[in-house]
């Protein structure tokens, strides 16, 4: 069987190739291609909608009690989405070296946020002075050196010479804290990717990954506390880019901080999402906007502590948000009696770090602070990167071991994921139109080319207001049918189709074979994306972010589409049709839930190495993010619960596979095939077990 399906493949590669432009549909209709909404455009309509009514009661709050009662339900939100934060624990703090530098002296040290898991960082204090001082923590943006970079040392040394003690510590993922190297130490990911991969795998055990960054900076305040030379009672943040959505979260939850300034971040989701998208992992929270957050919330929990919002006219970012956002926070500000407590300052610069904020932030510190001066910015004198290395290898990882984000997570969070039980049956039907109430709109017929033995149609289906579906119908000649296949690729309809291929094999066998492109694959891949900082391998995270954000997974508008295409599907051939449905790969997720949704719709039901859990994802280090897509946080049930619900002797699982898209090993085979009950199991792609499993 084995040589059989290494022979299809060759055929596959070898073989005649289709010229693929052939078997695209949307190419033909032009306008329907320009206007057909999108996976984005939906899930930014669904946003805008949910952002609405939290205007709206916004609108409505007038009193300081209106403002502090707003303030708890952010605050439950937030907590939820993060899952709680971890227990204090021993910082086992560590000053590895002290060096003195133009005027400055430097503390490199690290400590444990969490037990294992280490934070590099420096303390920068001025070389002499007397009394307790005021301190500022310090949180870098998406540079690879993290504190390290130029333009953060130009802030950092001049807060130190001004008086102020800083603490600024590496993110995860960026300067001594890069987890992804390879055999020469040398970085595989760039700081965005090092913070969404791990954090796709954070997110789809039900935790939002922000919990483990906001906790750095909470254990940041907790060393300077621990200090004799800090007054914590005069304790500020600050940070640009990433670092001002650090400092934004961390000002919003540690009531320690006293003044805040977030650099370059703040907009609101309703500018951020008609410009750029949603950003990397740490930047989101599960079910946020369906529930009623907007980031100017984060400002507004702060009311009527001391808060600038730092920003640039031409930031990515955009200016018009920022501006929205302060308009609305000064109703909270002046409601509970900090009306003075909440400027703004602007620049003409893009997305940068300028003299004139800078010197603006210098000036709020300093009197919020209480360190009066000038605020004027002086010249520093830039160390090289490595000097401010705490570690001897300039990574905490090879020098000191420790947990990595994933590790650190699976070992504070060891049930993540693993929620109150439900039936699986019933959760899934909540996450797609009941079976006939998606409606079938549109049907264009769009030609048809012949091949030997069989015959391609080309079809656009799609409801009302959805995105259209391009599929293609395989028709034998000259056989009596034995049935209709819709299969479901993650490779799309046109790869599907190839020669050799297994629906090339179905058709000949006497088969219909019914392929359309689910929306993020095939000719749906990555359509109408304003861009992203998450596309990893060719998937977009961020879009699966925005699902996130406003409670609607991507799986369930593709379970949309594929019923659509059943009511296609019986509407050419009969309404007591007999299906078969087959998934490949990322896509045999999708296909099992539509199986468990539509139990009677589909005779036979084979899923082609499919992912085996949905647990895998956070407990493979070296996933595949091809499965994030069809991943569901919070779902209280794992995919063997939905293959028993199928009532096995229907299903077949071919070759099931890790989210690393690794065999199952030998050993752990028994107890999948106990967790799956009666399905049966090939434990090897075999398209000849698919065909006698059809007939």
């Amino acid at each position: 069987m084995k040589k059989c399906l290494v022979t299809l493949l060759l055929a596959s590669c070898i073989g005649p190739t289709f010229a693929q432009k052939e078997l695209l549909v949307l190419e033909q209709w032009k306008l329907d291609k320009q206007r057909a909404p999108t996976l984005y455009s939906l899930l930014c309509q669904r946003a805008f909608s949910q952002l609405e009514e939290r205007s709206r009661q916004i609108n409505e709050m007038k009193s300081a009690s209106d403002w502090k009662k707003r303030q708890g339900t952010v605050k439950e939100i937030l907590e939820e989405a993060i899952g709680g934060f971890p227990a204090r624990t021993p910082l086992n703090a560590v000053v590895t070296e002290v060096l003195e530098h133009d005027g400055v002296k430097i503390e490199k040290l690290y400590f444990e946020s969490a037990p294992g898991y280490f934070v590099t960082a420096g303390l920068f204090m001025p070389a002499s002075f007397t009394g307790k001082l005021p301190a500022i923590v310090y949180c870098s943006g998406h540079s690879a050196n993290g504190f390290r970079s130029d333009v953060y040392q130009k802030a950092i040394f001049n807060y130190a010479k001004k008086g102020f003690a800083v603490l600024a510590f590496d993110p995860v993922g960026q300067g001594e804290r890069k987890q992804f190297l390879d055999a020469k130490k040398k970085s595989l990911m760039g700081p965005t990717h090092e913070h969404s991969y791990p954090g796709s795998q954070v997110f789809a055990s039900g935790v939002s990954p922000a919990r483990y960054f906001i906790w750095d900076g909470i254990r940041a305040i907790d060393y300077l506390e621990s200090r004799r030379e800090i007054d914590i009672q005069r304790v500020g943040i600050t940070g640009r880019s990433g670092g001002g959505t650090q400092a934004a979260y961390i000002a919003a939850l540690d009531e320690r901080v006293l003044a805040a300034a977030p650099e370059c971040y703040i907009t609101t989701f309703d500018k951020l999402l008609r410009s750029i998208g949603p950003q990397d992992a740490e930047q989101n929270f599960i079910g946020s906007i369906a529930k009623g957050f907007d980031i100017p919330d984060l400002i507004e929990m702060r009311a009527p502590r001391p808060t600038m919002l730092i920003t640039t006219q031409n930031d990515f970012f955009s200016i018009q948000g920022a501006r929205d956002v302060y308009r609305e926070a000064a109703g909270a500000f002046n409601a509970l009696g900090g009306k003075e407590n909440l400027t703004m300052v602007e620049d003409e610069a893009g997305h940068a770090s300028t003299v004139k904020n800078r010197e603006a932030a210098y000036a709020f510190f300093q009197k919020h602070l209480s360190n009066p001066g000038s605020p004027a910015e002086v010249p520093v004198r830039i160390l090289p990167e490595e000097a401010l290395y705490v570690t001897r290898e300039g990574n905490a990882y090879i020098s000191l071991g420790g947990k990595t984000l994933l590790e650190a997570h699976v070992s504070l969070m060891p049930k993540a994921g693993q929620k109150k039980s439900v039936d699986p049956a019933k959760a899934v039907a909540r996450l797609a139109s009941a079976p006939g109430s998606a409606p079938l709109a549109q049907i264009m017929y769009s030609g048809k080319i012949s091949k030997e033995g069989y015959t391609i149609e080309k079809y656009l289906i799609g409801g009302k207001d959805t995105p259209m579906t391009p599929l293609l119908w395989l028709k034998p000649q000259g056989n009596a049918p034995r049935g209709a296949c819709l299969l479901v690729d993650e490779n799309g309809k046109s790869e599907a189709a190839k020669p050799g291929g297994l629906a090339d094999r179905l058709v000949r066998e006497g088969h219909d074979v019914i392929i359309p492109d689910l929306s993020g694959y095939g000719e749906l891949a990555n359509v109408g994306l304003p861009g992203g900082d998450a596309q990893i391998d060719g998937v977009s995270l961020n879009l699966w972010y925005l699902g996130l954000l406003t409670d609607k997974p991507l799986l369930s508008f593709r379970l949309e589409e594929m019923q659509r295409v059943v009511s296609f599907i019986r509407k050419q051939v009969s309404e007591n049709a007999g299906i078969a449905l087959i998934g490949n790969g990322s896509l045999a997720t999708d296909a099992l839930h539509l199986g468990v949704i539509q139990p009677n719709a589909f005779k036979k039901i084979v899923l082609l190495n499919p992912l085996a859990s949905f647990s895998s994802i956070w407990e493979e280090p070296g996933y595949k993010t091809r499965f994030i897509p069809s991943a569901l946080p919070n779902a209280g049930y794992d995919l063997p619960d939905l293959v028993r619900a199928l009532h096995g002797e229907k299903a077949l699982l071919m070759a099931p596979r890790t989210a690393a898209d690794h065999e199952l090993e030998p050993a752990k085979r028994k107890q999948y095939q106990a967790s799956v009950g009666d399905a049966a199991i090939v434990w090897e792609a075999d398209i000849e077990a698919i065909i006698t499993r059809l007939k």
